[in-house]
């Protein structure tokens, strides 16, 4: 295989050799409906938070406070179930929760020239802050709604509940990036920001509506993480941070130009949950598996650079 076919299809065919593997490995366990329908679960809100982790990158930038905003997004929610208050304003709270913080990374970013990896990351620091402080550092389980828990739980007509949001968030994130006029402009800033300037785009305003528009999916997924669960806890979000943006640099490798994709994104969501799916099964220890994320990040991004340099 060239390395120019290898950047194309090289991570479509390493995801069907993983799941061949472990279903070789483990039949009983991993090739099951029980577990496609609890793999599906675990990779819904990883989907959601790559999403986000796709728009940013797709101007040039990162944005690292993604799960810090899952974390907080999801305890002002418990927080308000607690002082008595209902689904209908507690969860449009915790959402305008994550969409004013990622207001306040794109003014950073765009306004005042901060590097996102600065911004964001400061910023993911006090919304951390302000998780603990919320929550008192405990567990939050008390005064759950059933209508909040039908978030992220049960199905319809035998679909998961949390693959019809993966549908409908990868879906309309799709469409804008690749069928709309701001879907253009994104990719236009992250070709050359400063080309886009003098060509007239609005360049701070689509800066911070993305980084706007991540935050609210943030959000959104640890709302429905905390849903699943029936639980919350002020740290529940920051995991999700590294195999999502593992997940995004592996999906650029699918791209024939090595650039951000919802498509790419879902396909290194799926070797990502089935890697961590499929090594849990097979009792691989907890630590291993960060360093084996850590090493798909590398890889990933080797493979890109390859790709580049074959075309």
């Amino acid at each position: 295989m060239t390395a120019l076919n290898l950047s194309r299809f090289g991570t479509l065919i390493a995801f069907l050799l993983l799941c061949i593997g472990f279903s070789i490995a483990a039949p009983q366990a991993f090739a099951t409906q029980a577990n496609v329908y609890n793999l599906i679960q675990q990779m819904a809100t990883l989907a959601i938070v790559a999403t986000a982790a796709t728009l940013v990158m797709t101007i040039g930038e990162f944005d690292l406070s993604v799960g810090f905003s899952a974390s907080l997004a999801a305890v002002i929610c418990f927080a308000l179930f607690g002082q008595g208050y209902d689904v209908w304003l507690a969860v449009p709270a915790a959402l305008l929760a994550g969409l004013a913080a990622g207001v306040a990374n794109g003014v950073l970013v765009a306004r005042f020239g901060i590097p996102s990896f600065v911004a964001t990351l400061a910023l993911g620091t006090i919304l951390s802050g302000l998780a603990f402080g919320a929550s008192g550092g405990a567990s939050m389980f008390k005064s759950v709604p059933d209508g909040f828990k039908s978030l992220a739980r049960g199905d319809v007509f035998g679909v998961p509940v949390l693959a019809l949001w993966i549908a409908a968030v990868l879906g309309v994130a799709s469409f804008v990036l690749t069928q709309t006029e701001f879907g253009r402009r994104l990719r236009a800033i992250g070709g050359n920001a400063q080309a886009a300037r003098l060509a007239g785009l609005p360049v701070m305003r689509d800066v911070i509506v993305t980084f706007a528009v991540a935050g609210g999916l943030s959000a959104l997924a640890g709302l429905l993480l905390a849903s699943r669960l029936g639980s919350v806890q002020h740290t529940m979000g920051e995991p999700l941070l590294l195999p999502a943006y593992a997940a995004v640099f592996i999906g650029t490798t699918a791209s024939p130009t090595g650039t951000p994709s919802v498509a790419g994104t879902l396909l290194g969501v799926a070797i990502t949950g089935v890697l961590a799916n499929g090594m849990t099964i097979l009792g691989v220890d907890p630590f291993i598996q960060k360093i084996l994320t850590g090493v798909i990040i590398i890889v990933a991004v080797l493979l890109r650079r390859m790709g580049r340099t074959a075309q």
